[in-house]
């Protein structure tokens, strides 16, 4: 039972304090705080915590001595509540979207919003994708807002949650430290991915009703960015991303569909070569030696009886490794 009143909002500290008391009836602050190996000021106030919440009940002795209420009973009540609680929660937020909707947006609001600062963007960016409902598209290109790609967590939850992702990635900028291993485990969660060799443009897409992009494609500045709602250029939009994507190469591996002629090593160097990376680079992204991806190359070029790395892509396609 490593943290059974999480779910109820209580603290580890509180769920030790009340498994501990569990085990040592009719004890004293000090028996508890031996038992569970915390320090007693702790276990006073995870004390006093639990007794408003009617988990614990108290003895009239001295030192006082506690016992924990029946767990069917106060832990059923402390559901009930809390779910009393939450369901106030949700009518409240129902009540404030609407009122929100209700609320006159001046014209220029309305189309574009500016945002400026890291923490302003990092905010909005987590925002969109747990508000997403239905798909979400990215262009993941540099420059990145951290200096180099970290893990889109964000992305991580909408998937479990059964939100569609469908990304493009700028080829080269997979050979950056750990973005490659990132890329896969957002496949091995469920995205869609395909490579460009070169990507024009970066954004993202959420439910196709606002859009968050630079103010500049070709500056190197990641600082402003800017919030688009406005649903015709959020539409021009979606369009871009669509003919990018149909230019674009899958990437294989993941949740991609697998060929039995194919190792996991050779659909990762076929993609990362389909994405436009030299030998280095994508050694580099795969962690491996060149000469290893150079011999691999050869050895899939043998196999497809090609002679050229472009003949070489255009029998993978035939073959449906790409």
């Amino acid at each position: 039972m490593a943290h059974l009143l999480g779910p109820v909002g209580l603290s580890e500290t509180d769920n030790a304090v009340y498994l501990a008391l569990a085990t040592t009836p009719r004890g004293t602050a000090q028996d508890i705080a031996d038992s569970a190996e915390l320090p007693l000021p702790a276990v006073r106030r995870a004390l006093r915590t639990l007794t408003a919440a009617g988990l614990v009940s108290t003895l009239l002795a001295r030192p006082m001595r506690y016992v924990v209420a029946p767990p069917e009973v106060s832990i059923e009540a402390l559901v009930s509540r809390r779910q009393q609680e939450l369901e106030g929660l949700r009518a409240a937020a129902r009540e404030l979207a609407l009122r929100l909707r209700e609320t006159p947006a001046s014209a220029e609001s309305s189309l574009v919003e500016i945002l400026e600062g890291n923490d302003a963007i990092q905010h909005r960016l987590a925002q969109l994708q747990l508000g997403a409902r239905e798909d979400v598209l990215i262009i993941d290109a540099p420059p990145y807002l951290h200096g180099t790609p970290v893990q889109n967590d964000q992305e991580l939850i909408a998937l479990g949650r059964g939100v569609r992702y469908r990304s493009l990635y700028h080829g080269p900028a997979l050979a950056l430290p750990g973005h490659y291993e990132q890329m896969m485990a957002c496949i091995e969660a469920g995205e869609q991915a395909r490579t460009l060799a070169s990507a024009p443009m970066k954004m993202m897409i959420v439910d196709r009703q606002i859009a968050l992009m630079p103010v500049s494609f070709a500056s190197a500045e990641t600082r402003t960015r800017l919030l688009v709602h406005a649903a015709p250029l959020v539409e021009g939009l979606v369009m871009c991303f669509e003919a990018l994507w149909d230019q674009a190469a899958p990437v294989l591996g993941g949740t991609a569909e697998r060929t039995p002629t194919l190792s996991e090593r050779d659909r990762q160097v076929l993609s990362l070569m389909a994405a436009g990376l030299k030998d280095q680079a994508i050694a580099r992204a795969l962690g491996v030696a060149q000469r290893t991806v150079v011999r691999r190359i050869g050895e899939m070029m043998t196999t497809l009886g090609a002679d050229t790395r472009f003949q070489a892509g255009l029998l993978a396609a035939r073959r449906g490794w790409l």
